[in-house]
């Protein structure tokens, strides 16, 4: 069952690169009391994932926060390590935390996994973007696969 809006996250582990390496944060720490916008991507170092979606975000972030945004975070079915990397690569900086969803625990929590099996891929996360307000989803964008018209950071700002 897919998430909704006016639906709950799910209380969960993900992991994130610290400069002591990575380490685990859990749902409630990055939801709490907080509003967030979380985006997610197929997979890191992809074309469009690269070239667009993770940019655009890159350059909204501050945008997005003067809009009472705390958080504006990056999920994918990745490891901490190429998280890390990505964000390095994507001169990201502070402005987006890199989630690692390694095993897709969380895109199947939240009814958003993408099954790539047949493409060599394995099960990765949809393309989607959420605003998400103390824990409880107030703005869901969920992409048709292969598409990227309604997750962007454009989108998602004008819906604040």
């Amino acid at each position: 069952m897919t998430i909704n809006v006016g639906d709950k996250i799910p209380t969960m582990k993900l992991k994130h690169m610290t400069a002591s390496g990575p380490a685990e944060i859990s749902t409630d720490e990055i939801f709490g009391g907080k509003k967030v916008v979380l985006f997610s991507v197929p997979g890191a170092f992809t074309p469009t994932c690269s070239a667009k979606h993770l940019p655009g975000y890159v350059d909204k972030a501050g945008a997005l926060k003067s809009k009472g945004v705390d958080t504006v975070a990056c999920l994918a079915v990745n490891d901490a390590f190429v998280m890390g990397a990505w964000g390095k690569a994507q001169n990201v900086g502070d402005n987006v935390l890199m989630l690692a969803d390694g095993s897709a625990t969380f895109s199947k929590a939240l009814g958003l996994e993408l099954d790539l099996v047949a493409m060599g891929l394995g099960v990765r996360g949809k393309r989607f973007s959420m605003m998400v307000e103390n824990g409880v989803v107030k703005k869901l964008n969920i992409e048709a696969p292969g598409e990227f018209k309604i997750s962007d950071a454009e989108t998602m700002l004008a819906q604040l």
